[in-house]
């Protein structure tokens, strides 16, 4: 029968089914991996040896500078991670940990509990550094030391002792530090002592050379002096100054206004300075003007009492015209001599700040070493302080930086194994590998799952779909289950047929146990069942099993007759369904090929053929024998049985390759 080709079928992704499938097929492996995870987790928790774990907690702060020159508190170590991270390693440490070692004997100890007499000191260390956990209460400066030991007293011992051998070593690393810090204060304290002393020397050379009156602070009485000086300076200036610039701006004026209408003038500019002597002249002045009026008016210009009138205001003229000249003389002199007493208030002023810098500048350097010195003085008595309270400090420290809030104890409760957590977690495991190594297994298993798989790598049509595990169909009878199966692929083969002459049929494997054998005993008793005359033949030389469905004897067969040593119609038998007869296989020859090759077997086909609507014909597998392709060379219909999940796809396509080729 010529292959029937079809194009490849898509890639089909995988369905939940198909995942549950994959896990119902591999039942056995997920549970022998589950249960295998199951009991190791179990023993574990069993054999384990026990361990208890104590945890002393402990707070930790910073040293305190070896000299605060400031004399500030030591910081907070909230804000400090680094310093814990730090306190970590050094608990962890060789020192630490040997010291623990020497003071509780562990290298007896501990080499004891695992079966040795004795350690060395890095042995024992290796082993207890593997067992101590160091970590910081969360958002706190605690520290938990935790020690795990198969003796929960020893666990607590150990863990005490890791706390007191790093808080000595504290107090010793504080010890040194602060005495190192006295030696370099007192040694600081006596330089600065040196240099006030040679600075106070130069000091008193320096007075006697300049002559200097020091009467403390800076002569306070030669400042008081100067002092007094330049206000007084000061005050004359300010007074000269504003008189002058009142006077002068009236003299201004004044200058500016005609000569009879200065007297209005100076009473209207200096209402509150001008005499009553001008008022009065000014008065006699107009009297004198109005009588010298009446008097042309009354007598004339040459009564003798014109006369005397015109004298009287002639002379009030001249008198009023000399004060007023007066007044503005003295007014010009008060400003020349406002003038002059600014101008003296400036030059002492100016003579006392030159007296002054000079003063400074020779005695600058005096005064600035008497500052100096003062400083030292300061200096030196603030380094004594300090001296003093280091060494107080160190003689009694107040302030611990090692405190333990929590010692470590006895434990009655082991840590591990932890048979809650294993066992879960061995049943998880369990579960996640076994179903992770099924899905791993069905990667790599390449064999035939689908019918897609088959269509796709064959290039040929799946006639019928046959369930596993089916069984004779000739002693289930024609109302088993399975037959329909048969039905359908009986049906399938008669409409694939090119030519109804066809009735040679042959079904084929590529491997041994695929289910041939049983598929075409099946098929055939399905085509009888039909009414068609079958007959079924064992032509499988190498293993023959059809003789065991119809339960009869294999001694005499298609061997027989082939070799002329029995006809045909004596090695053919009858069988419980009238329409099907049976040959068998016949006494198993040394060379079944030449047999199956032979001009005989090709006559004895063509001749049953002529007696039967069909025959059928079984053969050993196509790989690793030639007697398959032969008798398929022979058939009309050849059909391949692929089992599922038996032999990988290769294997399944170079069979069906075999029988094409001839």
């Amino acid at each position: 029968m010529d292959a029937v080709t079809t194009t490849e079928a898509p890639e089909v992704k995988l369905h939940f089914l198909d995942y549950w499938r994959v896990i119902r097929l591999r039942r056995s492996l997920i549970l022998v991996v589950f249960l295998l995870c199951v009991m190791t987790s179990t023993l574990l928790t069993l054999y384990l040896p026990k361990q208890y774990a104590s945890t002393a907690r402990i707070e930790v702060q910073k040293d305190t500078p070896e000299v605060s020159i400031l004399r500030t508190e030591p910081y907070a170590l909230g804000a400090d991670p680094y310093f814990l991270t730090t306190q970590f390693k050094k608990i962890e440490s060789y020192s630490i940990l040997t010291n623990v070692i020497v003071n509780l004997h562990l290298d007896e100890k501990l080499a004891q509990q695992m079966g040795f007499s004795r350690w060395t000191l890095d042995d024992t260390f290796d082993f207890l550094s593997r067992r101590v956990n160091v970590e910081q209460t969360r958002m706190t400066s605690l520290i938990e030391i935790t020690v795990k030991n198969p003796d929960p007293q020893l666990a607590a011992d150990i863990a005490n002792a890791i706390v007191a051998s790093y808080r000595e070593a504290r107090l010793e690393q504080w010890r040194d530090t602060r005495g190192g810090g006295i030696e370099g204060l007192q040694k600081q304290v006596e330089d600065e002592e040196a240099k006030k002393d040679a600075a106070e020397t130069n000091l008193d050379e320096m007075r006697q050379t300049l002559h200097i009156s020091d009467l403390y602070e800076n002569s306070p009485i030669t400042e008081t002096i100067e002092s007094e000086e330049l206000k007084e300076y000061a005050h004359q200036a300010i007074m000269a100054e504003a008189d002058f610039n009142e006077y002068s701006n009236v003299l201004a004026k004044l200058d500016a206004i005609p000569h009879e209408q200065l007297g209005l003038a100076l009473s209207a500019a200096l209402p509150n300075h001008v005499d009553s002597e001008l008022s009065e002249l000014a008065y006699r002045l107009a009297s004198s003007k109005e009588k010298m009026a009446a008097a042309v008016n009354d007598y004339g210009t040459e009564n003798p009492a014109y006369k005397s009138f015109s004298n009287q205001l002639s002379l009030a003229q001249q008198e009023y015209d000399a004060k007023v000249a007066g007044i503005v003389n003295g007014i010009r002199t008060r400003v020349a001599e406002d003038r002059d007493i600014l101008e003296i208030a400036r030059q002492g002023v100016d003579k006392i700040k030159k007296e002054k810098n000079d003063q400074d500048t020779r005695f600058r350097g005096y005064f600035r070493l008497k500052e100096r010195i003062e400083d030292m003085k300061k200096n030196l008595y603030d380094l004594r302080r300090q001296l003093v309270d280091v060494s107080l400090e160190l003689r009694q420290p107040l302030k611990s930086i090692v405190v333990v809030t929590d010692p470590g104890r006895v434990e009655k409760k082991p840590v591990s194994p932890k048979s809650m957590i294993i066992i879960p977690l061995g049943i998880i495991l369990g579960l996640i590998v076994g179903i992770g190594l099924a899905f791993f297994i069905e990667y790599l298993d390449t064999s035939v799952k689908t019918i897609d798989d088959v269509e796709r790598s064959l290039q040929a049509p799946v006639l019928g779909v046959i369930p596993q595990n089916v069984g004779i169909l000739m002693d289930e009878g024609p109302e088993s289950p399975h037959a329909e199966a048969y039905r359908v692929l009986r049906t399938n083969i008669l409409f694939s047929r090119k030519n109804e002459n066809w009735n040679t049929i042959s079904v084929l494997s590529g491997g041994a146990g695929e289910g041939k054998s049983t598929t075409l005993f099946n098929l055939a008793t399905v085509f009888a069942q039909n009414g068609q005359r079958v007959l079924v033949v064992d032509s499988d030389l190498r293993r023959p099993t059809l003789h065991k469905y119809l339960h009869v004897s294999n001694t005499m067969g298609l061997t027989d007759f082939l070799l002329k040593q029995r006809s045909l119609d004596e090695v053919i038998q009858k069988t419980k369904i009238p329409t099907m007869d049976f040959l068998a296989s016949g006494k198993l020859p040394s060379s079944s090929m030449s047999i199956l090759g032979s001009v005989q077997m090709k006559e004895t086909i063509q001749e049953l053929k002529r007696r039967y609507d069909f025959i059928f014909f079984d053969s050993p597998p196509l790989l690793g024998v030639s007697d398959a392709s032969i008798l398929a060379s022979a058939m009309d219909i050849v059909l391949q049985v692929i089992q599922y999940r038996r032999y990988p796809q290769p294997m399944t396509l170079r069979s069906k390759q075999m029988f094409l080729n001839v």
